[in-house]
Formats: structure tokens, sequence, C-alpha cells
């Protein structure tokens, strides 16, 4: 019986994104509409799999598959499963991508801070140093949005959490970079600077800043950028009053379709076109709102 090894491909290849839950993931039409641009016969699927169900998912993955993207609440754990990790990756202590070795091991790496950097750069929003960036939450998107402002030069970090011992641990990998600022950890309130800063960074779970919103967005203006990660339901509360007094929204939308534009490349070595994911992931959230 022959037997068959990486280098034999056999069927098309397979990929997935792996979380819980896992329902509401738009990775997959993503992902597909970029196969379908690409000519590539290759499947993308949702898993739903927990942090201590990782390791025995990926020992039942066969040859055929290549790539995996990962959600919460699997982004430090990828780093405990994988054989080789990416410097971004083990600087930051999260990943979002698993990628197939060829001596079947897993190469962990993060393209959800390129992603963040590349939503900003498509506005022409990264040319300019931001004086102070507010931050609000303390997850492993927190995580990302500190070290993208470290990236894009930030002379002052705020960040607004509700659990102080959280967002210690946040603070202290960004302190990994050169010449980054110290980050200013405050509390779950509003201060003066918070009304000018140029980049406002909302990480925070739905629902969790909607009482702050209209006092936060009062002062608008095209000069203030506001980086609301949610995308559904659209826009929220915050991203609402930010539009109405004149200043610049980049939604979730915008990091989803950038960092899965990165995953795409790691999986299949081709690039595939923003404008393509960006439509495909509108023509998913519009037939998840259709009754």
């Amino acid at each position: 019986m022959a037997v068959r090894t990486t280098a034999d491909p056999g069927p098309a290849r397979r990929c997935a994104v792996l979380g819980a839950p896992i329902s509401h993931s738009l990775s997959p039409v993503i992902h597909r509409a970029a196969y379908r641009h690409l000519g590539l016969d290759w499947t993308y699927t949702a898993h739903e799999v927990g942090e201590d169900e990782l390791p025995g998912f990926l020992s039942g993955l066969d040859h055929r598959w290549r790539g995996l993207s990962l959600t919460m609440p699997l982004k430090k754990v990828a780093l405990e499963v994988a054989t080789e990790i990416s410097p971004q990756a083990q600087q930051l202590e999260v990943a979002n991508t698993l990628v197939r070795l060829p001596d079947d091991g897993w190469r962990a790496s993060n393209t959800d801070l390129p992603g963040f950097l590349d939503a900003l750069a498509e506005r022409q929003l990264s040319d300019q140093a931001p004086d102070v960036v507010c931050i609000w939450g303390a997850g492993a998107t927190a995580t990302t949005a500190l070290a993208a402002s470290v990236e894009l030069g930030a002379g002052r970090i705020h960040l607004h959490a509700r659990s102080p011992e959280r967002a210690q641990r946040v603070a202290a990998v960004t302190r990994q970079w050169p010449g980054a600022p110290a980050v200013d950890i405050r509390p779950w309130q509003i201060g003066d600077e918070c009304l000018t800063a140029r980049l406002t960074v909302n990480t925070a779970p739905a629902g969790a800043l909607d009482g702050l919103a209209a006092q936060l967005s009062a002062r608008g203006g095209p000069e203030r950028v506001l980086f609301e990660v949610l995308y559904d339901p659209w826009p929220t509360p915050i991203a609402h009053h930010w539009d109405a007094s004149g200043g610049v929204v980049l939604g979730g939308l915008d990091l989803l379709v950038h960092q899965a534009a990165g995953q795409v490349v790691a999986m299949t070595g081709r690039p595939a076109p923003i404008d393509v994911l960006r439509a495909a992931a509108e023509q998913g959230l519009a037939a998840r709102a259709m009754p």
C-alpha cells in the first residue's frame, strides 16, 4: 500500500478556523473567496475547539491540512503546540495562525499586528505618529493595539482596564519593544487626554464602553481616529457617536480582512486583493442579517 507524505498533497488542501465559540466567524467566507480568486481547489471550514482540545485536534489532521486560523481562546495555547514560532508571535506572546511545516510540525505566527497597521495604512492614517493613543480593554487584541502604537511611534499610551492585573500583563509584553514609551494604566473612566487623543482603540467586549461612548466622542474632527475592533452589530454606539462628531472610524472588519490577507499568504504562498476579501466579509455579514 502506498504511503503518502507531505510532499504528496493528494486531494485538495485543507485549512480551517478554530475557536470557541466559532459559529460567528466570517473567516470561512473570506478565505474561500481568496481561494476562488486564486483558482485554488482548497477547502476552509470552522471547528469549535477549546484550549484543552487543540493538541488532540492537531494530532488528528492528515497530510492534506495546510493551515489554521485561531481565535479565542487559542491564541496563547498555540505557542505551546507549535514547533516553530515567528519572532513577532514570540514577542507578542500570542499567535493567530498555524501553518504546517514540511516535517509535519506547526509554525505559529501573528498576522493581527501587521493587519492592524495595514488597516491604518490603507486609509493613510499611519504616516503621522500619534501623540497619545488611548486603548480600552486588556485582552489579546489590546496587546496587538499596544504593539501597533509602539510601531506607530506613539508619544504616550494609555491603557484603560477594569482589571489592573490583566492590564499589567498586557503592558509587560510591549516593554520588550526597543524605545517603547511607558504604558500608563488608567481606570475605566475618561481622562482629559482621552478627549483629544489622535488614536483611540476599543478592544473591550460588546457593550463595555457604551456608557462612555457619547462623552468620549464629543470632541470630534478629522484628526481624531477611532479603531473599533468589533464589527457585528455595526455600528457600535461609540462608532456611531464618533462618526456623527466628524471623526474617522475604522471597524473590526478592517482588521479582520487585513489579518486574513496575511494568513492567506502564509498558508498558500500567494496574495489575494483586499477588496476581494472585504467584499466577501461584507456579503457574509449581510447574509447573516437576513431573516
